[in-house]
Order: C-alpha cells, then structure tokens, then sequence
C-alpha cells in the first residue's frame, strides 16, 4: 500500500507529475532520481508530498516515467525517438530502455531490426566489424574506423594515418583498440575513444618489436591486451601483452618450433589463464600460452597428423564451459578438440596433449572458400557461411536454426555483443543488426 510518504511530485517543465518512491527507484543508483533520495531510497523530506521541478520536455518525461512503471517503452509518433534517447541519457536510464527495446540475444529467435548503410560508397569496402558491450559497434574500412553507438548513430571517425587496419577490439564501451599495417613504433597500435575518435594513446614498444607490425587483437579480464606482431622483413611472429591502463608492454612470446604465420584469431581464456592463438593456412596450427609460465603449454598442429580429416584450418575458438576447441576446416567443415581434463591434479601441458579430434559431418559443409567464422554467445555456437548464420546449442552442439537477409550478399564478418549481433555484407557496405524480440510482459 503506497502511503503519502511515498508519493513524490515532479514538476517537469511546468506539468505536474505524481509518483512513488519505488517507481523512481528502479532507475537505479547511478540515475538522475538516486538525488532525491538518502542511502536507503527514502526521501529527504518528512513532508506528505514532496515536489521537485525538473527544467526538462514533460511529453518526453512521460514515456520514460511510463517505462518505469510498466518496463515497457510505447513511443508515440510525435516523440523523435532519437531526442527521447537523449532525454533518457540524461535521467540516467539509458539500460532500462535498452532492455525494453530487445532482449537478451537468441540465436534462435532474432529478427532482423535495422541496417547501417550511410557511409560513402566510394570508400573501400569494409572487412571488419566490432560489436560494443553497450550494443553499438564500429567498421573498419581502408584507414578508417566507423563508430557507432546503440542508437546506430555515427561518431566521429577514427582515423590511421592512410595505413590499412588490420584489426579492432573494444576495451570498454568507450575505448576501442586498432592495429594496422604501419609499424607499432611508429604508433601502428593504439587506443582511441570511441565517443570522440581522439587517440588516447599509443602503445608503446621495447627495441626488440620496432620493426614489428600487429594484427589479430584481443583482451583480458584482467586489464591485458594480447596482439599478434609481424616482422615483414624477418618474417618472425611473436604475441604482444600490453597493459590496456598505461599502453606499456609487459611481455612477448615466440612460438618455437613452429611459429604460426599471421595469427588469425588471439582468445584469451579467463579459466586457465590461457591466451589462445589460431594461425589459419599455412601454419594451421592452435597454440594456448600461459602467462604465468611465460610459455607456450600446448599447441595443436593440424597437418602433423589430421590429414585425413581436414586440409587446413579457417577458424577455430574455444568454449572454455565445455573444455573444448570448435574448428572450422577447408572441404571438411566443423570439428572438435575435447579439452576436458581427466584428472584434476594433472597439469594442463600433460592433460591438453591427449587431445583428439572429432569431424562432425551433419553440421555445416564447406564447399568453396567463402568468408567464413564462428562465434560463441551465452551457451550458443554460430557459424557464418554465404549469407547464413547457423546456429547451434545442447552438449552435442546440434544444429538448433539458421537466419539469413531476404536479400544481399555473403556475409563478410559479424560480431556479437551488448544483446545484438552486426552482420557486414560483402557486396555492399550494409550492416545488418540483428535483435531478439523482447518476450511480452503479463
């Protein structure tokens, strides 16, 4: 029962609003409400009905109070939805409107929500692009990095000096990383800001990786950043640690005696405090380095005794929940290196070298060289192949759905993060966002 202590007034921009403490308090703490209240989330006042005057639109003010009443956002058509996400950044609500627009991403019920398609068509066809934990996301094309945020608006370009990214990795919602073709010495890898495309700063290099360009990115938990380095002229290939906070490098690994060529994909895995590196053709071969032996503990070459079953490796990526590696192999399709450990004592160098491999032939079928790559989101599997995503789930990784664009090309990459997945097109520059609907209130 609501008593009059808890009833509060709001008079915003001079139209009078009455609601209860506990609807303003599922805004949450870090919200514009959290100041009309003490540590407890009771008023400040002893009075009956306390007022408090907001200097902001009331038609706006009422969707919002509306959502946080209901948890369900209805947008009449004389509100701009884009203000009304701004007026919501300012009562600091932004997730629950968010949470009321999608749910959380299942790949066996998303809808195809919007496309991203403004940039130029003149400029270079995009290869890459980066889902943020905020539900934007960013493309790099040619020299250039495209920011968007969760409302799909652009953001002020990132730029690399005319040299080709190579790769992008968010940090945080705020902070993105780049590398590409010029030289980590002369500033080939750093951090950008997301918001204003302004470089933070450059990561810095010891005289042993000068000559060094990165590639493949990735980073940890623990405030790491992992990148695979070239040497064009030696040909030699080690994996950076960065400190994500100072830009200062920590560490390099090599990988004797077989260095992967060009690393295609880096994973850091958080259980074994593992960073794992996939080189595709002609190394095809899958290494995991832990940093606190500051060396390589396994390594998975399939060409060394695999023939029969693959003729090289596409991608791979490990599902830490089932101990096991997911590849993807030219001709063959998906297999799997069972990583699950038989004896809690033993060593992970001992126990990883009992590995094997399982070809799965009733999933996906590669018949030619597509852009193909996998992905794995809260206890689901997905592989892209042509303009298909598959999906795949249950302790046998069985085929659950697929979802593909009524129209367009073969998917070039896509990422998922923040409850969305961002699909790139090859043949146009489109970015395809998909959503999960978000299940109906009773």
């Amino acid at each position: 029962m609501v008593t009059p202590k808890d009833r509060v007034e709001l008079n915003v921009g001079g139209r009078i609003f009455e609601t209860t403490a506990a609807t303003l308090g599922i805004a949450g703490e870090k919200s514009f409400f959290r100041a009309m209240f003490d540590e407890n989330w009771n008023l400040h006042s002893d009075s009956a009905i306390t007022e408090h005057f907001i200097d902001r639109d009331p038609d706006y003010f009422a969707v919002l109070l509306s959502l946080l009443r209901t948890g369900e956002l209805y947008i009449p058509p004389k509100i701009d939805k884009r203000l009304l996400y701004r007026e919501a950044e300012y009562y600091g609500i932004l997730d629950q409107v968010r949470s009321a627009k999608w749910g959380s991403f299942d790949g066996n019920r998303v809808r195809l929500a919007e496309s991203i398609s403004d940039w130029s068509s003149e400029a270079r066809s995009a290869k890459i692009v980066q889902a943020s934990p905020s539900g934007g996301c960013c493309v790099a094309h040619g020299g250039v990095v495209r920011v968007y945020d969760w409302m799909l608006e652009e953001h002020p370009i990132i730029h690399t000096e005319h040299h080709n990214v190579n790769d992008v990795c968010w940090v945080d919602s705020e902070s993105i990383v780049v590398s590409s073709d010029e030289k980590i010495a002369s500033g080939g890898l750093g951090l950008f800001n997301a918001s204003t495309g302004e470089s933070k700063y450059k990561f810095q290099v010891t005289d042993e990786l000068k000559g060094y360009k990165a590639g493949a990115l990735s980073v940890s938990s623990n405030d790491k950043l992992f990148a695979s380095c070239t040497d064009s002229t030696t040909r030699k290939h080690v994996i950076g640690v960065w400190d994500q906070v100072t830009g200062t490098l920590m560490n390099f690994f090599s990988c004797p005696p077989h260095p992967p060529h060009n690393a295609a994909r880096l994973q850091w895995l958080h259980d074994i405090n593992c960073v794992m590196v996939v080189s595709s053709s002609p190394g095809d071969e899958i290494c995991l380095f832990d940093l606190r032996q500051n060396d390589m503990v396994w390594s998975w070459d399939v060409k060394a005794g695999e023939k029969q079953y693959c003729c090289g490796i596409i991608d791979a990526i490990a599902i830490e929940k089932s101990s096991s590696i997911c590849v993807l192999a030219e001709q063959k399709g998906m297999g799997f290196v069972d990583l699950r450990r038989t004896d809690a004592s033993l060593n992970w160098r001992n126990d990883l070298m009992g590995t094997d491999w399982s070809y799965r032939d009733d999933l996906v079928h590669i018949d030619e060289y597509l852009y193909v790559k996998l992905a794995f989101h809260e206890g689901q599997l997905f592989s892209s192949w042509g303009n298909r995503i598959f999906v795949y789930g249950g302790s046998d990784w069985l085929p659950t759905s697929q979802f593909e664009r009524s129209r367009g090309g073969p998917i070039r990459d896509y990422s998922i993060d923040g409850d969305r997945l961002f699909a790139l097109q090859d043949n146009e520059n489109i970015v395809d966002v998909w959503e999960t609907p978000r299940p109906p209130i009773i």
